[in-house]
């Protein structure tokens, strides 16, 4: 597998956490209460890190040859 190829699905994976921490950021303020609401969003606002440093990695590591 190449380079590039590999970057690219790295990317979809911070693309996923994304879109995860989105849609839990959701769950937690809307729909839960209490503790558990609390717990969901630490997941969220971790995956929503990490698809971040993904994210930045990514496109700050520049093009492959």
């Amino acid at each position: 597998m190449s380079e590039s190829m590999l970057k690219m699905y790295i990317s979809f994976a911070g693309i996923i956490f994304l879109f995860l921490a989105l849609g839990l950021i959701y769950l937690s303020r809307h729909k839960l209460s209490g503790l558990l609401s609390g717990i969901v969003a630490f997941f969220a606002y971790t995956f929503m890190i990490l698809g971040g440093i993904i994210i930045f990695y990514i496109v700050f590591s520049g093009p492959t040859a």
